[in-house]
């Protein structure tokens, strides 16, 4: 049986669903549809078995599964809500002493992933800070709610809109400015994570150095507009640190194979799915990077990609790991070639050269996170993931007072993913990340099954939603354990925009909303509720 979908877990999904269905093993051919976005949702089998059953059922006649939009948006899974309750203790000149919380995520009726998906609340809430003590307990709910699937970000908008909202009442009681009581505690040497581990690189001091200009002019921006206004609408900034993980928790290994040709090109085997975010660009880029030295160009690098009867078990594409994990184990497969290829006098073999010495022209590739660790179930405490991606994110908007109606008008964002392989992809990644921030901050919802089942009624943000004045400011800080020093960027970009926009229209009106998303109807009421 063989099954096209937009999977991002090939192998995964035939695992889930072969038993379920009755074909197994070597019976059950998952291949992927490069279909564009997911955005984690098929990290989950939420078509796979249904088409298999359905073929079954007639015979093994072929078989299409189309949703149309109301199917579409009911029968996916989307982001669990969460119930953030935190505490921050600082001392009088802005240390931080602790973190407390208790947390609770409404996961649906499924529990697939959701035991994942809560320990990350442990793992991300108070993350880019340095907190000397955290008691922070989660936990996973089910209700008769949409159910609940993995969704990008994973678990760390649900952490930050916590950690960071609260941050800036901090700094308010404090009377610091939220940049500089960020500034004052993000991790420096002996710094550590929420988890206890060491952070594998100190970027957030250079990254908040190139934030600080962006972050003034806009603040002294906005002032000088509510200074020129009649007060009907109102100008803020706000805010905001994001971290996340690239991998799956612990050990998380990949495999990539690759094969020399007759013709003397190459082809590369992997499954590192594609839901939009160029995995064949990675793959391509990754290979030719170590091939080169060999002198093979990109057009003479072929590729097989995310088919389970040709292509090896290299992981879901999801947690951002594909890049760092996967990127490995094609680095390490073209390095065995070249390896194999290259002679005592520094030149390189030919195909028929290592046919004719009998040395081999096909070379397995795997890569494990060996320096990782799973996290406690109780304590939360480990090492998960190799690497990490680092934002600041800076929002200037515009609220009108009347209404509440809340608009971006100037967006910026500061990331460090380690070396950037492919600027144009990571550019991609970067702008559509935040712009789904900004949706998840201001319009989409999904709860009621006649209002919010449409691509209007669900929220879902227009391109009038989405700021002309849009800048993207990277470093580039070397990850040891990346392969060429990369990390990965998917999920960075929606880590963290929507507290920074609800600090934007606090700098603005005074107001603070704490439920996103923050339609005008609520900016009103909390405009309105500063009156009373």
């Amino acid at each position: 049986m063989t099954i096209h979908s937009k999977s991002v877990g090939i192998h995964l999904h035939a695992a889930m669903i072969g038993t379920g269905i009755g074909v197994e093993g070597d019976k059950l051919r998952i291949v992927q549809n490069n279909a564009g976005g997911t955005f984690g949702y098929k990290f989950s089998p939420t078509s796979e078995s249904l088409l298999g059953v359905a073929c079954l059922a007639l015979d093994g006649r072929p078989v299409s599964l189309v949703y149309d939009m109301y199917q579409n948006l009911t029968y996916t899974g989307k982001r669990s809500p969460a119930f953030m309750h935190i505490k921050m203790a600082a001392n009088k000149d802005g240390k931080l002493l602790g973190l407390w919380g208790e947390n609770y995520v409404d996961h649906g009726p499924y529990s697939e992933f959701g035991d994942l998906l809560t320990m990350r609340l442990s793992q991300f809430t108070g993350a880019g800070y340095d907190i000397p003590n955290i008691r922070n307990t989660s936990y996973c709910v089910c209700t008769n709610h949409v159910w609940g699937s993995a969704f990008r970000g994973y678990g760390s908008p649900q952490s930050f809109m916590g950690s960071e909202v609260c941050m800036d009442e901090l700094a308010e009681k404090l009377g610091m400015d939220p940049f500089e009581l960020r500034y004052k505690n993000i991790y420096r040497e002996g710094a550590t994570t929420p988890t206890g581990q060491k952070p594998e690189v100190l970027c957030l001091e250079g990254m908040f150095e190139k934030a600080r200009p962006v972050y003034y002019a806009a603040k002294e921006r906005a002032k000088k507009k509510n200074a020129e206004g009649d007060g009907s609408k109102k100008y803020g900034v706000g805010f905001s640190v994001g971290v996340y993980g690239c991998g799956l928790d612990g050990k998380d290994s990949s495999f990539a194979n690759i094969r020399l040709n007759p013709d003397n090109t190459v082809t590369v085997y992997d499954s590192w799915e594609d839901h939009g975010q160029g995995a064949d660009m990675g793959t391509l880029a990754m290979a030719h990077e170590t091939l080169r030295q060999a002198g093979f160009t990109p057009d003479r690098i072929k590729l097989v990609m995310n088919d389970t009867a040709y292509t090896p078990a290299s992981g879901p594409a999801g947690g951002s790991r594909s890049n760092t994990v996967t990127g490995n184990a094609v680095r390490v497969a073209a390095e065995l070639l070249v390896a194999a290829m290259k002679k005592p006098d520094g030149t390189y073999r030919t195909y028929a050269e290592m046919e004719a010495e009998k040395i081999p022209t096909y070379y397995e590739g795997s890569w494990t996170a060996a320096m990782c660790s799973d996290c406690d179930a109780d304590t939360a405490q480990g090492a998960p993931f190799s690497n990490y991606m680092y934002q600041l994110f800076i929002p200037e908007v515009e609220v009108d007072m009347a209404t509440g109606k809340t608009r971006i008008v100037k967006f910026t964002t500061v990331a460090d993913y380690g070396t950037i392989i492919n600027k144009l992809v990571v550019e991609g990644s970067t702008y559509g990340g935040c712009a789904q921030g900004m949706g998840l901050a201001l319009t989409e919802d999904f709860e009621d099954y006649k209002k919010h089942t449409t691509l209007l009624g669900a929220g879902i943000p227009t391109i009038m939603d989405i700021p002309d004045d849009y800048d993207l400011i990277f470093t580039q800080t070397y990850r040891p354990d990346g392969p060429y020093g990369a990390a990965g960027c998917g999920e960075g970009p929606l880590t963290a925009v929507h507290p920074a926009v609800l600090s934007a229209i606090h700098d603005a009106t005074g107001a603070r909303v704490y439920e996103i998303p923050a339609k005008p109807e609520k900016v009103k009421a909390a405009i309105d509720a500063l009156k009373k």
